[in-house]
């Protein structure tokens, strides 16, 4: 059973598909169950952000109001989480952060390239599976 889950998001419509289909996974134990949801922000995401909310502080706050949906959707089935806001290159910052931690779970969304991309810039989820320590559960 997993107790403490990592859920790496970006927001996508593959992301909200993980969030789904991990609290079906962990229903059945929710009372026991904590899920930390983890968003990275690579440096052009951070600078854009600052550009249009005016300073670092108001960019965060901005992102976390982002996922306060997706947070209160989680708690409402019964399961405590919380959301983590990590700056840096996804993949890389990710993988540090869950290695880190003593996760169970790490649950990702898969990403849709075309084989050409997927063969030049890998995928973050592609990297998670290798290089995190605990399990890692792709959703398509």
């Amino acid at each position: 059973m997993f107790t403490k889950i990592l859920l790496a998001t970006d927001g996508s419509e593959h992301s909200q598909r993980a969030i789904e289909q991990t609290i079906k996974m962990v229903n059945p134990y929710k009372e026991q169950v904590e899920i930390e949801l983890v968003y990275s922000v690579d440096g052009d995401g951070s600078k854009s952000d600052i550009l249009k909310y005016g300073d670092a502080d108001t960019a965060t706050i901005k992102r976390k109001e982002r996922f306060l949906e997706t947070i209160q959707n989680i708690e409402s089935n019964g399961i405590e989480a919380n959301i983590m806001i990590l700056h840096g290159e996804p993949a890389e910052t990710i993988i540090s952060y869950a290695n880190e931690r003593a996760y169970d779970c790490v649950v990702v969304g898969s990403r849709g390239r075309n084989k050409f991309q997927t063969l030049m810039l890998g995928s973050v989820s592609h990297k998670l599976m290798k290089y995190i320590k605990a399990p890692v559960m792709v959703v398509k």
